[in-house]
């Protein structure tokens, strides 16, 4: 009998992007590779950064569906780990929806939402992960059920620029009470195209001041960002990462700005938003 595989690609996300707070996030085109298969034995092929045994996320998660007893899981991922960029969500979603294919277990995306949200702790990486393109997620109301995100297409006209320094910054320490943020503007200029309200929208940054002292630098590029030529930037997720959003006939001007301000301590890529979520291809 032949064995039983699936491939599973999920992108990488920012969240937060600006006033939206464990809210609002965005897929990117970064992204995590898992392919889970029928060995005989159990055993997980990854990079030496993450754990190469049941302690890994994927396979946490996996697991929280069903027993990976004989299973091989094979990861390969493009999405830097602590910059702020869902490394845990994506892996978490691979997981989860690895094994709701494998075993054709037949859960409808609200049902693998929920249970990624469980396991991350907060909706907005998972949602941008599953779903793709950007995603509003409702916060659950009491013990109710975590309501399913609302998803946008990205902006026409808009691209991100990723600036990536090299310093990390463990998600634990960059998670505090934050205030609430008016996430308004930024949403209609996502949904309209508007760049001006896009704009507007992203200058409602309350929750970043709280976390310069984790990344000096990565802020003073985030208050300087028009000078660079981008519409505004973001603080992707809980950092140190930093996302300039500019219009698309710009972005070559503002790769080349952004690459001669942070020359030494960053690197700087230019990555698409990404319409899709979890994939899972055909073998």
């Amino acid at each position: 009998m032949t064995a039983r595989r699936r491939l599973v690609r999920v992108p990488a996300s920012s969240a937060n992007l600006g006033p939206g707070y464990d809210v609002l996030a965005a897929a990117l085109t970064l992204g995590l590779e898992l392919e889970v298969s029928e060995a005989g034995t159990f055993s997980v092929d990854a990079d030496g950064a993450v754990p190469g045994d049941r302690s890994n996320l994927c396979v946490r998660a996996f697991e929280a569906l069903h027993p990976a007893d004989g299973l091989r899981f094979e990861i390969r991922s493009e999405i830097p780990l602590a910059r702020g960029l869902g490394s845990s969500a994506a892996a978490i979603v691979a997981g989860l929806v690895a094994a709701d294919h494998l075993f054709e277990l037949g859960l409808e995306h609200e049902d693998i939402y929920a249970r990624a949200v469980e396991l991350e702790g907060h909706p907005d990486n998972v949602a941008a992960a599953l779903y793709g393109g950007f995603v509003l997620c409702p916060p659950a109301e009491g013990d109710g059920d975590q309501p399913p995100p609302v998803r946008l297409d990205p902006p026409q006209g808009v691209e991100p620029v990723l600036v990536l320094p090299i310093e990390t910054v463990p998600t634990p320490a960059a998670r505090a009470a934050m205030p609430t943020a008016s996430a308004s503007q930024l949403v209609l200029g996502i949904e309209r195209s508007d760049l001006a309200l896009i704009g507007r929208g992203l200058a409602d940054r309350l929750h970043q001041p709280a976390r310069r002292a984790l990344y000096e630098r990565s802020m003073d590029l985030v208050d300087r960002a028009s000078e660079l030529g981008a519409i505004g930037a973001t603080i992707s997720g809980a950092g140190p990462a930093v996302m300039l959003w500019c219009f698309w006939q710009d972005t070559g001007m503002v790769v080349e700005a952004a690459a001669s301000e942070t020359a030494g301590w960053a690197e700087v890529r230019r990555v698409p938003f990404s319409p899709l979520g979890a994939d899972v291809p055909e073998l």
